[in-house]
């Protein structure tokens, strides 16, 4: 009888073992029960439910205690929603931002911190199973790590102080598109590679009436409320000239010389004749005006052989003119290759009662290499991770953006960026007009710019 109950008390014993169960309460580190319902408001521009539904479905199969509601908005009501939001304490937790605007949304928003702390639900024992909380504590992103990972654009622009403000999904660079019907038409065998080839095509393309009427263009150049991101083109021309855009306190300097620089303009007033040489009935480059229509409705038309634009106009494009024989080229250059990046970033709202799970969530989809592909395959954008650049270079439409992807950069236009954005339409507008010299027509804009940061 002893004996019996001797076997029957290691029995139990084993027993009590593999369910899991410990004297005094669950195993060390875990809570009884499932975690507690997160929900994530998450908002972004552009992109479809569909475009993201894969990465937050992904990232739900880890934590199916958090919900991602996730809304889209169009460009011209976005920010405007936004802004209302977030001072009325019912803003999204995360929500997209495009590059320029990260200086005036600095204050509203929570750095990337070193760690998170995230619940994971887990399940032990084997023959009484339990659900249990447990409570993980995990590094984040190093700015070592955001160097690795990114291009140098993302570093430059989302790194404020040495903290991280933002990390991107896709990384949006400007492009030559081409009508090849017409380059065909004028025995232009390539798009052109640099500056002086550009102005020889244009000035082949392009065709006037008898009264002088532009009714063929060669480009859609040198004016600025009918270009598309006249800003961003006139913004590189000066950049690959060799312009100071900003200085080490991010005010604006283009209107000054380089270190060592011996002609009688500044490279960014030289940059500026160029691009409205143009438009300029008096130049023999002479292709564009005011009164031409929208560039991208221009070049849609057929009427127009380049066009210069973003991955993001593909769409608009295949869908507005399907017959349309247009390709892609990388930008002209003047030396070493110097690209415009143009995109948005994934950022938290400093408001956010769920800041890890949020930048948990980021991470996870920013750097996730297989989330990536499987993101950008339906969204058909640029990649953003180095090391999946070369998954693109072989992608006939992409292929243009993904390669300058490295050599991108952009600048810092204040704390009202589309303030600044009109500003430089101004300059390229009065220009034109030319009441005033080039060089006092730039150090207006760079004064009016500077004057956005205060």
């Amino acid at each position: 009888m002893k004996t019996t109950k001797i076997i029957i008390f290691f029995l139990l014993a084993a027993l009590l073992v593999t369910s899991g169960f410990k004297c005094g309460g669950p195993p060390a580190g875990l809570t009884l029960g499932k975690p507690q319902p997160v929900t994530l408001e998450y908002w972004k521009v552009f992109e479809e439910s569909s475009d993201v539904q894969d990465l937050i479905s992904a990232y739900q199969k880890e934590h199916p205690h958090i919900v991602i509601n996730y809304r889209n908005f169009t460009y011209d009501e976005y920010e405007k929603q936004l802004v209302r939001a977030l001072a009325e304490d019912r803003g999204p937790d995360i929500f997209s931002i495009n590059t320029t605007w990260m200086r005036e949304y600095q204050s509203l928003i929570s750095p990337l911190p070193a760690t998170v702390t995230i619940a994971y639900q887990v399940t032990k024992g084997t023959i009484k199973k339990e659900t249990y909380t447990e409570m993980r504590t995990k590094k984040t992103l190093t700015l070592r790590d955001v160097k690795a990972l990114f291009p140098d654009v993302i570093y430059d622009n989302q790194v404020i102080n040495d903290q991280i403000y933002g990390l991107p999904l896709s990384i949006d660079t400007l492009a030559l598109y081409y009508n090849r019907d017409l380059l065909n038409n004028a025995g232009i065998s390539n798009p052109p590679t640099n500056w002086d080839e550009f102005r020889e095509d244009v000035i082949k393309l392009t065709k006037q009436d008898s009264k002088g009427n532009i009714i063929q263009s060669g480009a859609a150049i040198g004016t600025a409320t009918n270009v598309a991101r006249s800003p961003d083109i006139i913004s590189l021309l000066m950049m690959q000239n060799g312009t100071p855009m900003t200085d080490s306190n991010g005010y604006a300097t283009f209107n000054q010389k380089p270190t060592g620089y011996q002609r009688e303009l500044p490279p960014a007033a030289e940059a500026l004749n160029f691009y409205n040489g143009f438009a300029s009935p008096a130049t023999q480059s002479y292709t564009w005006n005011e009164n031409l229509p929208n560039s991208l409705e221009s070049f849609m038309s057929g009427k127009t052989a380049f066009f210069f634009g973003y991955a993001y106009n593909l769409s608009t494009i295949k869908a507005r003119a399907p017959k349309l024989n247009f390709e892609i080229a990388k930008m002209p250059q003047v030396g070493t290759p110097i690209n415009f990046a143009n995109y948005w970033t994934e950022t938290v709202s400093k408001k956010s009662k769920n800041q890890n799970e949020a930048w948990d969530f980021i991470i996870f989809m920013t750097t996730n290499e297989e989330m990536n592909k499987t993101y950008l395959q339906k969204s058909r954008l640029p990649i953003a991770l180095r090391n999946l650049i070369i998954t693109q270079t072989d992608d006939l439409e992409l292929a243009p953006f993904a390669d300058q992807i490295l050599t991108s950069r952009s600048w810092y236009k204040g704390k009202d960026a589309e303030a600044s954005d009109k500003i430089l339409e101004e300059m390229i507008s009065g220009n034109l007009e030319g009441i005033l010299k080039t060089n006092e027509i730039v150090s207006l804009a760079v004064q009016k710019i500077n004057q956005t940061y205060k």
